[in-house]
């Protein structure tokens, strides 16, 4: 049975680990409402650049250009998007068995990894998968300059077809308590017939469609890339702030408990002192 000792010795050091959970819990709080800001003011942005090349490539006819084209698939190239810490739930969890479901799905051949977070770069690295690429150094912070190297190097793979086809693995806010696990296309970009976008829209290209797509294709690779991971740390900062704020909850339980273990092992004490001191008493009067 634990002393008295012991109790208190484990009761101070529950008192430590709800300081710490408490802490992180505000820590994840404070950085959810600026990724949660972020997320918001990027949809928007993405939604009307999506809607742009919809009917820019619908207007454009047979145009080809290289980011739409269609190739017989011997290479694919999976982008898997976890944390680079722990203490978030089942957050991680969620992400890397996807990606085990898509690396063994027999339709996808060939698989090659690029990893962004260290979860998912560790995971991988030890099972031996094909990691061609890694960012590992995010800290759930978005970070254009990284973003855009991503973005770059992507669609390097892809224009000199060292891929086929390029999708993103990530995971989509919707809100603090619900995030989604989201498998999307990335590259090759599939063409929108015009009757899909709705009432015909007679559009005049200036200086000339492949001139416009030339500019265009990169600032929407990147505008996919940065939105995805805005909605990943956003998806981040709630899920630790939830497993925080159960841990906090958790740990204030258990000390409840171990002071009225406490309080029972000092009364026993305290009852066993009182009855050697009747006892030694009895004896001297006898």
């Amino acid at each position: 049975m634990a002393t008295l000792r012991d109790i208190k010795r484990r009761i101070r050091s529950v008192q430590n680990t709800r300081q710490i959970t408490r802490a992180m819990e505000m820590v994840s709080a404070a950085k959810l409402r600026r990724a949660q800001n972020r997320v918001e003011k990027s949809r928007p942005y993405a939604g009307k650049m999506q809607l742009i090349l919809d009917n820019l490539s619908a207007a454009s006819g047979e145009l080809a250009h290289p980011f739409f084209e269609k190739r017989v698939v011997k290479k694919s190239t999976l982008v898997v998007v976890t944390s680079d810490r722990g203490f978030c739930g089942s957050f991680n969890h969620n992400i890397l068995r996807r990606a085990e479901t898509f690396l063994k799905d027999p339709a996808h051949k060939s698989v090659e990894l690029v990893c962004v977070g260290k979860k998912g770069f560790d995971h991988f690295k030890k099972r031996g998968w094909n990691i061609i690429f890694s960012q590992i150094d995010y800290g759930g912070n978005l970070e254009l300059a990284k973003v855009r190297h991503l973005s770059t190097e992507l669609t390097r793979r892809f224009l000199a077809k060292e891929t086929d086809e390029i999708f993103l693995l990530y995971t989509t806010f919707i809100s603090t308590s619900r995030y989604r696990v989201t498998l999307e296309r990335f590259l090759n970009i599939e063409q929108t017939a015009q009757e899909s976008v709705g009432a015909g829209v007679d559009y005049i290209f200036e200086p000339d469609p492949v001139a416009i797509y030339d500019d265009l294709m990169p600032r929407f690779a990147m505008t996919k890339i940065q939105t995805a991971l805005a909605n990943s740390f956003a998806s981040e900062h709630a899920a630790r702030m939830v497993a925080m704020s159960a841990a906090t909850k958790n740990a204030g339980e258990m000390i409840d408990t171990l002071v009225l273990v406490r309080n029972k092992a000092r009364q026993a004490a305290i009852t066993k002192e009182l009855l050697d001191i009747v006892g030694g008493a009895e004896s001297l009067h006898s």
